[in-house]
């Protein structure tokens, strides 16, 4: 049987010295992307498997990232988790995700395993406020994606929530719409669903609109839930000509309501999502949304954790850029025939 090809062959194939072979396998040390591409390459052609379980003993690390989010279901993280496993992937750390379902004590269970598991670092995607997560975790690099820390110890990557939900009700004000309903997720969640109300209610009154508790219809951030909260929103005396909701999925059950109550979008009624999921565009109508940049908020994440790991300083928050993507779903009242 033909000897498994060691390290030593690697950097010899790569044109590079051991000890340049040893710190692009750990990812130990300065390195040039040109040398490191090269061992990599070496690598694939030797089909080189390094030994996980010796290399973890000799440099305790485990290679391994802890990624926790809240909802497995959602269209939102798969390509968040994509971005963070490409980026993975390239520093040679295997990913270890685990699921909350938006329940705090499953997520301090989480935390717990992460511990145990002797993980390098973690990306959380949580309700947990930091004091949970240090009563939780100790020593391991964090980085929080989509969160809101009420402390500075933690860096961030995320969008401006508010901001971003100001701008999808501000298009709807600039065609015209005053009577405008949101549909939000649980106000229970801080980091997403309180600073997109708080962005309603200060377009609202920006364009002088007055707006009523009635108009935000909380519950979660599914399609489940996008549907049940239309239907009793088309049961008023008066229907809205505009709906803001906190998600795609959410806008997605309201139209199905609208659908089946015999009205038309964006004719009788107008509706802006929030995430750009790729359904949203392929649905009908295409959903005017808030896209979110998933893939590039998680590879992000990522290479921040490793920065983290290497002990490199990083800014605390790391803001990330929205845009608003015009599709068929809302009407201009401005211009546009009643």
């Amino acid at each position: 049987m033909a000897k498994a090809p060691s390290l030593k062959d690697v950097a010899k194939l790569a044109g590079v010295g051991l000890g340049t072979a040893s710190r692009v396998l750990n990812n130990s040390g300065p390195v040039t992307d040109e040398k490191r591409q090269a061992v990599f390459e070496a690598m694939e052609k030797l089909n080189y498997k390094p030994n996980a379980i010796a290399r973890s003993l000799k440099s305790k690390k485990t290679k391994t990232i802890g990624v926790m989010i809240p909802d497995i279901s959602n269209p939102f993280y798969p390509e968040v988790i994509r971005g963070i496993e490409d980026v993975a992937n390239k520093y040679s750390y295997s990913i270890f995700l685990l699921n909350t379902d938006r329940s705090r004590e499953k997520e301090q269970k989480c935390l717990s395993v992460l511990q145990e598991k002797m993980v390098d670092g973690a990306i959380l995607m949580s309700f947990s406020v930091p004091e949970e997560i240090k009563n939780h975790i100790n020593n391991i690099p964090i980085v929080l994606i989509s969160s809101i820390p009420k402390n500075t110890e933690f860096v961030t990557v995320r969008i401006d929530n508010e901001e971003a939900a100001y701008e999808a009700v501000n298009h709807l004000c600039k065609f015209g719409h005053k009577d405008i309903v949101m549909i939000s997720g649980p106000l229970s969640d801080e980091n997403a669903a309180i600073p997109r109300v708080q962005g309603y209610m200060r377009a609202m009154l920006d364009n002088g609109i007055k707006f009523s508790s009635e108009n935000i219809v909380d519950g979660d951030f599914s399609s489940e839930w996008g549907y049940i909260a239309m239907k009793k929103i088309l049961e008023r005396e008066k229907i809205p000509t505009a709906v803001f909701t906190h998600s795609d999925n959410l806008a997605i059950g309201a139209i199905k309501a609208i659908m089946e109550k015999g009205l038309r979008i964006p004719e009788d009624i107008s509706i802006v999502g929030f995430d750009g999921i790729a359904s949203s565009e392929y649905i009908y109508p295409g959903i005017t949304t808030i896209k979110q940049p998933r893939y590039e908020m998680g590879a992000m994440g990522m290479e921040t954790l490793v920065k983290l790991i290497n002990g490199v300083e990083t800014k605390k928050l790391i803001k990330m850029d929205v845009q608003l993507v015009e599709r068929n779903s809302c009407k201009n009242l401005l211009t546009e025939d009643k």
